[in-house]
C-alpha cells in the first residue's frame, strides 16, 4: 500500500519537528543554557541545577521525541504488513492526541492568562508564558495537527 503525497510530507513535517525538539532538549541536557530562561518556572532551575535527575530526565526526553520523529517516519514510509501498519497508525495516533491535548490546552490556557480573560492564583512570569504559548507549547500543538493529518492520510489510503 502507498501513501498519497501530502500525508507523506506531512508525516515528515511532523518527524522534522520532533527532531527539532529532541535537539533543543538533547541541548538543555548536556549543559547549553540558550533559550533556558524561556522556559520558566522548575524547569528551568533544575536545568541550571543540573542534578543527575534532571539530567537524565532530559534525556529520556529528548530520547522519546526521537522515538516520535522515527514513529513519524515509519508510517508515512510505506512499512507493509498489516499489524505493522496498525501499530503505527495507532501509536502515532495516541502521540497525535496527546500532542494537541497538550499544546491546545497550554496554548488556550496562556493566551486566556496573557489576554487577561482569566487570572492565575499566583505569580505569572509573563516573558516564559509568552515564549510558550507562541513557540514552546504551540510547537507541540502543530507537531499533534500534522501527525493527526499524516494518520488520516494513511488511513484514507489503506480503505
Amino acid at each position: 500500500m502507498t501513501i498519497s503525497g501530502a500525508a507523506r510530507r506531512l508525516g515528515y513535517a511532523a518527524a522534522v519537528l520532533a527532531f527539532g525538539s529532541a535537539a533543543v532538549s538533547l541541548f538543555w541536557a548536556l549543559g547549553g543554557t540558550l533559550l533556558l530562561d524561556t522556559v520558566g518556572g522548575a524547569i528551568e532551575e533544575l536545568a541550571r541545577e543540573r542534578p543527575p535527575e534532571a539530567i537524565a530526565s532530559a534525556a529520556a526526553t529528548a530520547l522519546l521525541k526521537a522515538g516520535a520523529g522515527l514513529l513519524a517516519i515509519a508510517l508515512v514510509d510505506g512499512r507493509d504488513g498489516p499489524l505493522t501498519r496498525r501499530w503505527l497508525m495507532l501509536t502515532n495516533a495516541v502521540a497525535s492526541a496527546v500532542l494537541v491535548m497538550w499544546g491546545g490546552s497550554n496554548v488556550l490556557v496562556g493566551a486566556l492568562v496573557l489576554g487577561e480573560v482569566i487570572t492565575p492564583s499566583g505569580a505569572v512570569d509573563e516573558r516564559s508564558l509568552r515564549w510558550h504559548v507562541f513557540l514552546w507549547d504551540l510547537w507541540f500543538l502543530v507537531r499533534g495537527v500534522l501527525l493527526a493529518l499524516a494518520v488520516a492520510g494513511h488511513r484514507r489510503r489503506a480503505r
